[in-house]
């Protein structure tokens, strides 16, 4: 059990049958009547936020959240599957306690299942994720400037923001607590860059020349 007055930041308590995480608090003393905290709280499970006053007296029962990491396995009709990486058990859960993490996780991502008393409640998305683009208008060659946004589809599904000179099939970083983009991420062993050298190595075996290899340096460093 936890006094009111003995509320600080990031404790979680459960109030009327439900879980909150004190956000903010205040203790207040008026110049009439008797002192009381007011403060912000956060429901965990919906997120819903809200501002209330307390006895510094009253006493709440301290609610423990559990966290595991785990890995999202795959969906079947409404329901996704994570599995425990310790214990190896797969575990269903319904869309709406995942929903969030969905729009930056795929499949054998990792993500942090929240627990209370046993039951999972909620599931965070990485604070960075790496995505390709799935779906984009096309960019303007050379043009690495940051003026302009533009949509963007995630493979994911999700849409955001990103500079204008991103293309479909590329990569990027996605900051998931904002849904903003971080940048451009080069990866060679995407099917994407697969494709376009195995395609400009078929030219350039044409190519009688010592100087073949400098050619397939080229176009390595134009995928990277």
């Amino acid at each position: 059990m936890i006094e009111a007055g003995d509320f600080r930041k990031g404790v979680t308590v459960e109030i009327d049958g439900k879980v909150y995480i004190i956000v903010d608090f205040q203790h207040v003393k008026p110049g009439k009547g008797a002192a009381f905290v007011r403060a912000k709280i956060k429901n965990v499970v919906t997120g819903q936020v809200l501002e209330q006053t307390f006895n510094p007296s009253d006493k709440y029962p301290l609610a423990h959240i559990e966290r595991k990491d785990m890995q999202y396995s795959y969906n079947d009709g409404d329901l996704y599957y994570f599995l425990d990486m310790e214990s190896y058990e797969m575990i269903p859960l319904n869309y709406d306690v995942c929903a969030e993490a969905l729009k930056y996780i795929k499949e054998e991502m990792m993500a942090s299942v929240q627990f209370y008393k046993g039951a999972a409640f909620s599931v965070e998305a990485p604070n960075f994720v790496e995505l390709v683009v799935a779906e984009t208008e096309p960019g303007v060659q050379g043009d690495t400037s940051k003026a302009g946004n533009k949509p963007a589809k995630l493979e994911t599904g999700t849409a955001i923001q990103v500079p204008l000179f991103v293309n479909q099939g590329e990569k990027i970083r996605v900051d998931t607590r904002t849904g903003t983009y971080m940048e451009r991420v080069k990866f060679f062993w995407s099917n994407f860059c697969r494709n376009q050298i195995k395609f400009n190595m078929s030219k350039m075996s044409s190519i009688q020349s010592p100087n073949s290899f400098f050619c397939f340096l080229i176009i390595f460093n134009k995928y990277l």
